[in-house]
């Protein structure tokens, strides 16, 4: 145990946040997110795949962005995946996000939205994937990281 480093980040995405370097993507991953196979079709090869099952994607978004900063010169620095053209859900958890990230990051935290396909292909780049049991619908994440100031 550390102090102040939250008991739901485990040692080895300590050691990824840690590796990881200005530019490089975090996904956070909601239940139904693909993360397996993502990860071992990308570049965030399974050694990069995380599992946090049990846990929700707002609370390991609260422990990340403690520690994670947000690239300030990249727009958007955080990603969401748009809700499918058809498809009534409405990701209500997409405010407790960007409540996080403001808590964090202040104006630096620039959300945007891309479509659900694209968000896959997004995520095959992506250093590490963070698999969570998040049971909201649309409650995926792309962080990208910038640097300590």
């Amino acid at each position: 145990m550390l102090k102040r480093i939250s008991s739901i980040i485990s040692p080895e995405l300590l050691k990824i946040l840690c590796e990881m370097g200005h530019g490089d993507e975090l996904v956070i991953g909601d239940g139904n997110f693909p993360a397996s196979s993502i990860a071992a079709e990308g570049s965030a090869t399974l050694a990069r795949l995380v599992r946090a099952d049990g846990h929700g994607v707002p609370e390991l978004l609260e422990a990340v962005m403690v520690l994670f900063p947000l690239d300030t010169y990249a727009s958007p620095n955080a990603i969401l995946m748009e809700v499918a053209k058809g498809d009534t859900v409405v990701p209500v958890i997409w405010d407790k996000y960007k409540k996080i990230l403001a808590g964090e990051e202040g104006d630096r935290a620039k959300v945007g939205y891309i479509e659900r396909f694209a968000f896959y292909e997004r995520a095959k780049k992506a250093y590490a994937v963070l698999a969570t049991g998040e049971s909201s619908l649309y409650a995926n994440i792309i962080l990208r990281k910038g640097v300590v100031k």
